[in-house]
């Protein structure tokens, strides 16, 4: 069962994005990729909302997600958050697979 966090980051002006950019030139993404049980680790701008940022999480159970919110480089996220004076909204999401009655809307 993996498990999906979908993180809406909001500030003022283009901080979100400048939050994205020095996570990933920092080495902090790279860092979180690599991480064991980390599947996907993906930022995307909503062309209807400049001010917001999306980020995509996805880890292959909640021991991985445990153990990256326990490790030092969510300190460095949580820094840079505070430095960009973001706010985020959170959105939890379980794999498919464990909705085997859904399957019939899934196209492969």
């Amino acid at each position: 069962m993996s498990l999906t966090i979908n993180i809406i980051y909001r500030g003022e002006g283009d901080s979100a994005c400048e939050f994205a950019r020095e996570m990933t030139e920092s080495g902090v993404v790279s860092r979180i990729r690599a991480e064991e049980g980390n599947l996907r680790y993906a930022y995307y701008a909503p062309l209807d909302e400049p001010e917001a940022l999306l980020l995509i999480d996805e880890w292959r159970d909640q021991e991985a997600l445990d153990a990256h919110h326990a490790s030092p480089t969510m300190q460095e996220i949580a820094a840079l958050r505070d430095k960009y004076d973001l706010s985020m909204e959170v959105h939890r999401y379980r794999d498919a697979e464990d909705a085997p009655q859904d399957a019939q809307f899934i196209r492969s």
